[in-house]
């Protein structure tokens, strides 16, 4: 006879949080998210690579490319790159975040000393960037000859077919500085000599990055950026369990901080296989995130195979229908209550912690906390980053809203069988994941600060300041339909809704 769970299978949306005592200490400026994101010993040694915020990015196409990863970085998270394109394009990804230097801009706007007005107004139009690169082959990393800004040509007393090189300021009337220049000192040569912008130059002259005034409040303002030990953005990336032994070499080249195996369900000898492979050629120098299991068998059998954190969660995504498709799965708050009890078993038997990472289910900015509440060191959210400036796809507009594409890898569109992988079969036979738009949020800076205030508000009404606590004291309530109902607004009318005059 089949086992059967005795408890149902419950989803975040049936819980709620009971408020804790509020001491004059617990105010959100005092809140610290720092979270661990691999294993270690707790107690005994520090985290190898923590969070600074508990989030991190799905490994999806529509998600998590290279400009995410970089401004997810910045705000202290960390994005795993999508594996389902080629190597050798996801390690560019990966050495791209790598390479970035934090104030140091590749030019995007370049010319030709040849090109005219007329090209600087349409590149101008196309990129919105008034400082522009003149160079001897037009391309940013071209000997640097010359800059155009707003300052250097008036459209009202030009013709556009005039050279650039007739109005640009040139190279021996710029104040430039080498490739060495700290971020510091560029700055203070700006300020010093009241720029606007400051190229980095190499030995050959070559252009390398402008420095910006502009940015300089930015970066002041990135207080919890997530940097390795030569001061670049941490990233992650993404690995199947088929090509693993050729990708993980490539990823580990390109300078991935940490990988994780991209899978719809995780309890399987094909992790066990992958683990294995890495653990034999690199010890535990290369860190690897497994899953995705939904119980206690599950994560014990990941966390002995050389797992170092365990994501949580099948068919709770917005774009997953594998509930739906193949009847597997579980409630996510369920399921991350019973591998969050599972983990503090590991740890006890063995002294080791492995982070838990809570994969989907989370529709409402609370939903963060409770998970972290119900156990989780950190999520992985794909729906929620999409919607941002930063995530791969495009603005469009339908039906009179601003609108990005979000597609699962379970679609036919992502194409990613390996994730479904099952013995090696080369196509998808049903699709698990859909086509579809989310609603355009902006910037991802200005979004994740507002949802972490939100959770940072709702720790300090439970009467704790960081994570750890918060796992340990939160008390939860599960809650009925007709409570679900009372929480919003009931037995009112909207204004915005209103018959004007009545």
């Amino acid at each position: 006879m089949a086992i059967y769970c005795k408890e149902p299978s419950r989803t975040f949306s049936e819980y709620l949080l009971i408020p804790g005592y509020t001491s004059p200490e617990c105010i959100p400026a005092n809140v610290s998210l720092k979270t661990p994101l691999v294993k270690y010993r707790k107690g005994e040694e520090e985290c190898p690579l923590s969070l600074n915020i508990p989030l991190t990015s799905a490994i999806m196409q529509s998600v998590s490319n290279d400009t995410l990863a970089i401004a997810l970085a910045k705000e202290g998270g960390i994005s795993f790159i999508y594996g389902s394109q080629s190597i050798e394009d996801e390690a560019a990804m990966v050495a791209k975040v790598k390479s970035y230097k934090a104030g140091f801009v590749v030019s995007d706007s370049n010319l030709k000393a040849d090109s005219t007005l007329k090209d600087v107004l349409e590149l101008y139009e196309q990129t919105g960037h008034s400082t522009m690169a003149v160079t001897e082959n037009g391309k940013p990393d071209g000997k640097l000859i010359g800059v155009v800004t707003g300052r250097d040509y008036r459209v009202s007393r030009m013709s556009e077919d005039t050279r650039v090189e007739e109005f640009m300021t040139p190279l021996d009337k710029l104040i430039v500085a080498g490739e060495s220049t700290t971020l510091k000192e560029a700055n203070d040569i700006i300020w010093d000599h009241k720029l606007n912008s400051l190229p980095i130059v190499d030995k050959e002259g070559k252009l390398l990055y402008f420095v910006f005034r502009k940015d300089y409040a930015q970066h002041k303002e990135n207080p919890q950026e997530l940097l390795d030990a030569n001061k670049s953005y941490v990233v992650g990336a993404g690995i199947n369990t088929l090509d693993y032994e050729k990708r993980v070499p490539a990823l580990v080249e390109a300078g991935a901080d940490v990988l994780c195996i991209d899978s719809s369900e995780g309890y399987t000898c094909w992790q066990e296989k992958t683990l294995a492979f890495i653990r034999e050629k690199y010890g535990d120098k290369v860190k690897v995130g497994a899953g995705n299991v939904v119980d206690r068998d599950g994560f014990l059998f990941l966390a002995k195979a050389g797992a170092d954190f365990v994501k949580v969660g099948i068919g709770g995504g917005s774009i997953c229908i594998t509930r739906e498709t193949k009847g597997i799965g579980r409630g996510q708050a369920t399921a991350l209550i019973e591998v969050a009890a599972a983990r503090d078993e590991y740890y006890k038997e063995t002294g080791i912690y492995i982070p838990v990472c809570s994969d989907g289910g989370i529709v409402h900015d609370y939903h963060m906390t409770l998970a972290l509440a119900m156990g989780a060191d950190f999520l992985m959210l794909g729906r929620y980053f999409a919607r941002f400036d930063e995530s791969p796809t495009p603005i469009t507009m339908v039906n009179g809203v601003y609108v990005k594409e979000y597609w699962g890898e379970g679609s036919n569109r992502a194409r990613n069988w390996q994730r479904y992988d099952l013995g090696g079969k080369a196509k998808l036979s049903f699709e698990e994941g859909v086509d579809s738009y989310v609603t355009y949020a902006g910037p991802l800076g200005d979004n994740v600060a507002k949802s972490l205030y939100k959770v940072k508000s709702t720790m300090c009404n439970c009467g704790v300041i960081n994570i750890p606590d918060l796992q340990k004291n939160a008390k939860l309530t599960v809650v009925s339909a007709t409570s679900i109902v009372e929480g919003g607004y009931h037995d009112v009318m909207l204004k915005s809704t209103a018959t004007p005059g009545r």
